[in-house]
């Protein structure tokens, strides 16, 4: 089978209407393999795509988006808008009505003190949150009633679909959290590792690392969902043994990122048990640049942080050159064919907001080097590394462990070599890198490198909370327990300035100019240096109906309506 054959058959096969169901638990077990391991289902806790996805079985948010990136409700009523009357004329308010009848999976009833709770745990202002953006700008949220939470903000929000919306924001029970509060939050471990949930499954056991068990949430309010009585959820392994059990074996239902060479996938298909499901969301793969000096010689508090600028990676002619030197249409063909694409953008998608203003398909060794002399960053040694103001041109480049990383980490390392500039690579198990652990001196907010390559998205289509995650007081830092969403640390008040303006700006095509701009000033500046537009592309057994994968929300935003196909 040709392999874009294989990728516009699985983007196809997303698209199917889920069929009828059968009565809860009447399917038996069902099981899912994320070869990165979840560590904790509590997201508010980590930035970590695994541990967002093990969470969204159990927690849910008052409303989603759907395949299509469309709002629909979850636990409410309707999407609140200013023609329904739910946002304000003014647009500095949004209410939400929460739908009757919905309980916690112990049995109590899931109310607006839920929801208001959930928002003072995010912003408490001594703990760590990893979705704060979601709450920039909000005043307030109160509860009139036991079905109504009012958010106030501070200032008009044409988008006011931050807080409680999508896989990454869901409602926290207050009575299980409420003694989780602030720097006592990463310490409530049974809390962090069984949340009590409004999904259609409950934890029964949770081995961190390793294999997560649910059965089906019995106080669910749908009574014929889920179909399955069980989820088996196994973390660990290797993108390559993760597509095997799907599509050779069969041993498992559901595999997630599938990170492999386009021919792996089309051989595995061809084994008969499983079928790739693939779209194109705005998936970046991407190598950040720490703009803080990492040197283990600081002291722990100050390693990374912005109390100590980066000795070079801050220098134009530097990250520009370490950009040049890479080989992007190589990186694609080699990793990921047509599932993949060349990108100079942090945010690639939706269209409207995928910027015009680079270009980066060439890679130029010469030009690279030469902006470097021009900078007077120079060998002074004859060691083959340059240096810049005394500083040799030495960097620690790490990500997670995984196939096709590592063969990128060799390529850009020989590459970065003919500059002049040397490279230690160094990866991390996937699920200590995306963990979030605070102890952890492995995990990518903490960011001990110069530079770290992962891919991330965001949720819907619009990327305003994910562009505030370039806002200087975002960065992670040892007060916040190392969490945040700036990663690189970069901070720069222009950006600052237009991310405040975007947050007052409802017309949709001046919202996609100033998100392009944000883009253009964050790459431009050197906070990352993009490299693929990834497509998500996972697999499911085909005796497995109802999946509908969904690029802009959690692969397992649907799992209520997964179930056995009949005759299977």
């Amino acid at each position: 089978m040709k392999v874009k054959a294989l990728l516009l058959g699985a983007i196809a096969s997303t698209a199917m209407a889920p069929m009828a169901m059968a009565e809860r638990g009447s399917d038996g077990n069902v099981n899912i393999i994320y070869w990165q391991a979840p560590s904790i289902l509590n997201p508010f806790l980590s930035g970590g795509t695994k541990d967002g996805d093990a969470s969204a079985i159990i927690l849910e948010p008052l409303a989603r988006y759907n395949q299509d990136g469309e709002l629909v409700p979850f636990l409410t009523t309707e999407i609140p808008t200013v023609s329904n009357g739910g946002v304000s004329e003014d647009l500095t308010q949004i209410t939400w009505k929460i739908a009757p009848g919905i309980k916690w999976s112990d049995g109590s009833a899931f109310t607006s003190a839920d929801v208001k709770f959930t928002a003072d745990y995010c912003m408490h202002p001594e703990g760590g949150c990893a979705q704060l953006t979601k709450f920039d700008g909000v005043q307030s949220v109160e509860t009139p009633d036991d079905m109504t939470v009012v958010v106030t903000f501070d200032k008009p929000t044409p988008f006011p679909y931050g807080p409680f919306v999508g896989g990454e924001s869901p409602i926290l029970q207050k009575a299980q959290f409420e003694n989780c509060m602030g720097a006592k939050a990463p310490e409530c471990t049974t809390e962090n590792f069984g949340p009590i949930g409004t999904g259609p499954f409950v934890v029964t056991e949770f081995k961190p690392n390793d294999v997560i068990t649910y059965a089906a949430n019995e106080n669910y309010r749908d009574p014929n969902k889920p179909a399955f009585a069980t989820v088996t959820f196994k973390g660990g392994g290797d993108a390559t043994a993760a597509g095997r059990a799907v599509m050779e074996t069969g041993e498992f239902d559901y595999a997630w990122n599938l990170q492999l060479a386009p021919e792996v996938i089309a051989q595995m298909q061809e084994g008969g048990k499983g079928t790739p499901i693939a779209g194109f969301g705005p998936l970046v793969e991407r190598i950040m640049l720490n703009q803080t000096n990492p040197s283990p010689d600081l002291p722990e508090g100050e390693r990374s942080t912005a109390k100590h600028p980066h000795p070079f990676l801050q220098d134009p002619a530097v990250y520009k050159a370490m950009s040049l030197a890479i080989d992007r249409p190589l990186l694609v063909e080699i990793g990921y064919g047509q599932a993949g694409a060349v990108t100079c953008n942090w945010v690639p998608a939706p269209a409207a907001v995928n910027s015009s203003t680079f270009s980066c398909d060439t890679q130029d060794i010469a030009g690279a080097n030469k902006l470097l002399d021009d900078a007077g960053i120079v060998d002074t040694n004859g060691d083959g590394v340059r240096e810049k103001d005394g500083v040799p041109l030495k960097v620690v480049y790490q990500t997670s462990t995984n196939a096709v990383r590592q063969d990128f980490q060799a390529l850009i390392k020989e590459w970065w070599s003919q500059i002049g500039i040397e490279t230690e690579l160094r990866n991390i198990n996937a699920s200590v890198f995306f963990g979030g652990d605070p102890g952890s001196p492995d995990t990518f907010q903490k960011f001990y490198a110069d530079v770290e390559m992962y891919a991330n998205t965001f949720n819907g289509t619009d990327p305003q909370s994910y562009l505030g995650n370039g806002i200087c007081d975002k960065a992670p830092r040892p007060e916040s327990q190392w969490q945040g969403e700036n990663i690189s640390r970069f901070c720069n008040e222009e950006f600052d300035a237009l991310h405040a303006e975007l947050t007052q700006t409802a017309d949709a095509d001046k919202r996609a100019e100033i998100a392009r701009r944000l883009n253009d000033i964050m790459v431009e500046n050197g906070g990352m240096i993009p490299l693929v537009h990834r497509g998500r592309l996972s697999a499911h057994a085909n005796t497995l109906g109802g999946v509908v994968l969904n690029v802009w929300d959690s692969e397992m935003w649907n799992i209520a309506d997964w179930h056995r196909k009949t005759g299977s």
